[in-house]
């Protein structure tokens, strides 16, 4: 099961520690705060469950969680993925990833990311990640190419792949244009999302929601699309199609906010 960067995919059960943020200088958070300066949403602890479908066909279960932190500004979003059906079954695959962030003047800046890859025996995969606001750098360690440990170049507003998933939901609007850097697992890209005029109906299981289409637009043959629904705090859908095929398919079924 290959997993696109933007779905970012999957939650940690070891987290390195959160790296010491530096406050940013008003204008440099003034300039990043781009399309987040018209979100829709404060962030909310929640947690949500998702049905997950691969190729077309069940694969198991997901579950998207925001919890805070040890300080006012500070959070941790996970999101996991755990194979129980067809191939992903078999193979029992597991994927998880975790972002601690903090969030000020709008903007979501990671702190920390880890991400682990499980299939049964066959292996376990592990990769931390620290973004140093001192230096302005994010470096990756653990089970990653050589060359995506070299430390990277950030700057604010840079986000990972679970962040830029909050700041679409917070960011929603009809016919709205959104523009992103994506910097995780060694690796920089922009990412730009056109939404929808209109809203459509977007039924999971018992769930009918009204949700607003954001399709990346820059993706290449690797297509990502969200749907986003007002009041819902994650994603109700999330969908990466490969060469016009459905690959990896997330559908929400329940969340509830935590206290």
């Amino acid at each position: 099961m290959r997993l696109s960067p933007s779905i970012a995919v999957i939650a940690a059960t070891a987290l390195v520690a959160a790296a010491t943020a530096a406050a940013a200088p008003a204008s440099q958070l003034a300039d990043a705060a781009g399309d987040a300066g018209a979100g829709r949403h404060s962030l909310e602890p929640f947690t949500a469950s998702y049905e997950a479908w691969y190729d077309g066909k069940p694969a198991g279960t997901a579950t998207m969680r925001l919890v805070r932190g040890d300080a006012a500004s500070r959070w941790r979003v996970d999101l996991g993925i755990r194979g129980e059906r067809g191939f992903a079954g078999v193979m029992g695959l597991n994927l998880e990833q975790s972002t601690v962030f903090d969030e000020a003047n709008g903007i979501y800046r990671p702190l920390s990311q880890s991400t682990v890859r499980k299939a049964a025996i066959v292996f376990n995969r592990k990769v931390t990640g620290t973004y140093d606001w001192h230096a302005n750098t994010a470096q990756w360690t653990g089970d990653i190419k050589k060359e995506r440990r070299a430390p990277v170049p950030i700057r604010y507003g840079d986000m990972s792949g679970l962040l830029i998933n909050l700041a679409v939901v917070r960011d929603a609007e009809p016919g709205r244009e959104l523009d992103y850097r994506f910097v995780d697992g060694g690796r920089v890209r922009d990412y730009a999302y056109r939404v929808s005029d209109q809203t459509e109906a977007v039924t999971v299981s018992e769930l009918s929601y009204e949700a607003m289409r954001v399709e990346r637009t820059n993706g290449g043959n690797d297509e990502t699309i969200f749907w986003i629904a007002d009041g819902v705090p994650t994603p109700v859908r999330i969908l990466q199609r490969e060469d016009g095929e459905d690959a990896i398919d997330l559908r929400l079924i329940e969340y509830q906010g935590l206290q």
